[in-house]
């Protein structure tokens, strides 16, 4: 398995873990964000900009409930 597949693996696995997790508090919340930036810089490295574009929508969807949730 290259690095590359590795990286993406752990962001997409992150990504599973902290949404299962999000009831349980902000930070999960912000994990999942960090986790779909994470799969978005994979997915276009990978050369699937679609992916890369999708997980950026994401990334903001997910930062704008933790920003909700902390208030």
């Amino acid at each position: 398995m290259r690095p590359l597949d590795l990286f993406g693996l752990a962001a997409v696995g992150a990504s599973l873990v902290c949404y299962a997790l999000e009831a349980r508090g902000p930070a999960w919340t912000l994990g999942f964000a960090a986790a779909c930036a994470a799969s978005s810089v994979y997915g276009f490295a990978q050369g699937a900009w679609p992916f890369g574009l999708v997980e950026i929508v994401w990334t903001a969807v997910a930062l704008s409930r933790w920003n909700r949730q902390r208030a």
